[in-house]
């Protein structure tokens, strides 16, 4: 089963960024990486008058795109797929999906604080792995706090916190 580490934040706290230097510092690792992004509202991926959006725009509830570099699959489900949904259909040699969003979650999680944040959290103190955030912010004792591009620190915390057991740099393991 792939791990799962949610990264929860308000709007515009940096989250992206975030996310971005730890898919990297993973991918340094050898691990196979997915991101899931949870979305409010209807989202379009496609773009008007390509082949993929005509058969969407026909009716089609499934539309696949494969070549060489890209697998994309577009679908309109009867129903928003839950979290779990989700993770269950990522590919068997994903490592550690990265989920962004879907704070009511049970997940470990990294939680970004806008600078000058209240000590108003998002995140269950037994959830939370760590805050991320620039300069100090009020933090529960004990818990840590990183800065936004120290992906190198949440790699860190994650091994300490037995999340990422036998982790090596370039050895992409991982035993669960």
């Amino acid at each position: 089963m792939v791990l799962a580490i949610g990264v929860v934040g308000w709007h515009n706290a940096g989250k992206t960024r975030f996310i971005e230097g730890l898919v990297r510092a993973l991918k340094k690792r050898g691990l196979r990486v997915a991101t899931i992004k949870h979305a409010h509202g209807a989202v379009e991926v496609d773009h008007p008058g390509t082949d993929t959006w005509r058969f969407a725009q026909a009716g089609s509830d499934v539309v696949i795109i494969a070549g060489e570099n890209l697998l994309a699959w577009m679908e309109r489900p009867a129903q928003a797929p839950t979290l779990d949904d989700l993770l269950a259909r990522l590919p068997a040699d994903i490592h550690v999906a990265i989920v962004e969003g879907y704070k009511q979650s049970a997940l470990p999680k990294f939680e970004v604080l806008r600078e000058g944040a209240s000590d108003e959290r998002i995140t269950p103190p037994e959830q939370l792995i760590a805050l991320v955030a620039e300069g100090s912010v009020p933090h529960p004792s004990g818990v840590p706090c990183i800065a936004p591009d120290d992906a190198e620190g949440a790699i860190a915390i994650l091994i300490a916190k037995g999340l990422l057991p036998n982790v090596e740099e370039g050895l992409g393991t991982h035993s669960p």
